[in-house]
């Protein structure tokens, strides 16, 4: 379960990283997101080993990072900072 949890929360780390380096203009602070990234992962796979059992290292580690990379994309914000009105206004 140690190598789960370290594994999981690098990669989630890892996918962070990305994501910042990707949509820097798109995210808040880099350090809410890494800190998001690492416990998303970590959180991923805590849920994935509860409900997979031991013995599911890769599905586990898949289930990181599927959770931190939902966690992530909650974060983004729109392109434009735009206010739009529907056509009724």
């Amino acid at each position: 379960m140690f190598l789960e949890a370290l594994g999981s929360a690098l990669l989630g780390f890892a996918l962070a990283w990305a994501a910042v380096l990707r949509l820097p203009d798109r995210l808040p602070v880099r350090a809410i997101v890494l800190l998001t990234g690492t416990l998303g992962g970590v959180f991923g796979a805590l849920v994935t080993h509860g409900a997979l059992g031991p013995g599911h290292f890769l599905a586990t580690l898949i289930g990181a990072v599927f959770v931190a990379a939902v966690l992530l994309s909650l974060l983004i914000r729109p392109a434009s900072r735009r206010l739009r009105r529907s056509a009724a206004v």
